[in-house]
């Protein structure tokens, strides 16, 4: 079915059909996307594609609302906004449409449900707030795409409309990101895959190109490795890997002596020639070479491993 008209609610615009009209307008450009409430528009036709309006939820005539007594829920119980409804029915389209392999698209789908469509379900239902998010709750995708909205004394009639629009571009543009990340993760994972097998028992990866690497690391269960190195626009990085999805704690810190230099003095510090910064969370440092940046990788190894061992020996003098 190509629909002539895409039709959603009028007045005030919230993230589930804002976030939906992104996922057909991108399917179906020629269709019309017409705001209203009137019945005329909201019932089922088979000339149109109606979603957060309707009173039903009808795949087959094409209508997702989920407003109404015994709207749908997930398998898990929870509920369906009309974004949700979309992505479920058109999600897949969506991303061949964009250009996914389609081997991945099954993966890619259920990523992006779970990270990116779920949330936005349930701040739309109610079954989550945004107060969680404490001081950013204002700073949630929802409530951004919400101040968007045309403020209550606006005159002009068609503000709405306008304002809607305006916003779906900005909604456009953080879908299509999403997914783009979502499918680079999916490309990195398997270069990270494969210099992990390169790097055999070593402590040091060393990766073609900057990179998301926890996941592979966490992945392929390389407990053993500490820092990544890898080139950058115009030099070398050296990163520390963190233990956990969250918190910034890492496996390892770089060497307190390094905390906060540059230049020459960190040279000094390490006695590396090319060694050029070092951030002072010691988390990451960078170096002029790739010879400078896996030589401080590994110094950063033996002191770590040497603070390791005698942490586990004061351990023990304590247990015992």
């Amino acid at each position: 079915m190509i629909p002539d008209f895409l039709v959603t609610h009028s007045g005030g615009f919230h993230a589930d059909e804002l976030l939906s009209s992104v996922i057909l307008t991108r399917l179906f450009p020629r269709a019309r996307l017409i705001r209203s409430r009137e019945r005329e528009w909201t019932s089922p036709s088979q000339d149109r594609i109606v979603y957060d309006v309707g009173g039903v939820y009808d795949a087959a005539a094409h209508i997702f609302d989920h407003h109404q007594r015994g709207a749908p829920l997930r398998d898990d119980g929870q509920p369906y906004s009309s974004f949700g409804l979309i992505w479920k029915h058109y999600g897949h389209d969506y991303l061949v449409a964009s250009g996914v392999p389609r081997k991945d698209i099954e993966a890619i789908h259920g990523s992006f449900d779970a990270g990116f469509v779920l949330p936005v379900d349930l701040v739309d239902n109610g079954a989550l707030s945004p107060a969680t998010a404490g001081p950013l709750a204002g700073l949630t995708l929802p409530a951004l795409l919400e101040t968007l909205k045309p403020v209550f004394d606006e005159p002009d009639v068609e503000a709405d409309d306008r304002a809607f629009h305006a916003a779906l571009a900005v909604a456009r543009c953080f879908v299509e990101a999403k997914i783009a990340q979502i499918a680079a993760k999916s490309r990195a994972e398997k270069l990270v895959l494969q210099a992990i097998l390169n790097t055999g028992e070593g402590r040091v990866l060393e990766l073609p190109i900057g990179m998301p690497f926890r996941p592979a690391v966490v992945k392929s269960g390389a407990d053993h490795l500490l820092f990544v190195v890898h080139p950058r626009e115009k030099d070398w990085c050296l990163t520390g890997i963190r233990r956990a999805d969250e918190g910034f704690e890492l496996r390892a810190d770089l060497p307190t002596a390094w905390a906060g230099l540059t230049g020459d003095d960190l040279e000094a510090a390490c006695g590396i020639e090319g060694a050029s910064f070092c951030h002072n969370g010691r988390f990451i440092a960078a170096a002029r070479t790739r010879e400078a940046a896996l030589a401080m990788a590994e110094l950063a190894v033996r002191e770590a491993l040497s603070d390791q061992q005698t942490s586990m020996a004061e351990k023990d003098l304590v247990e015992t």
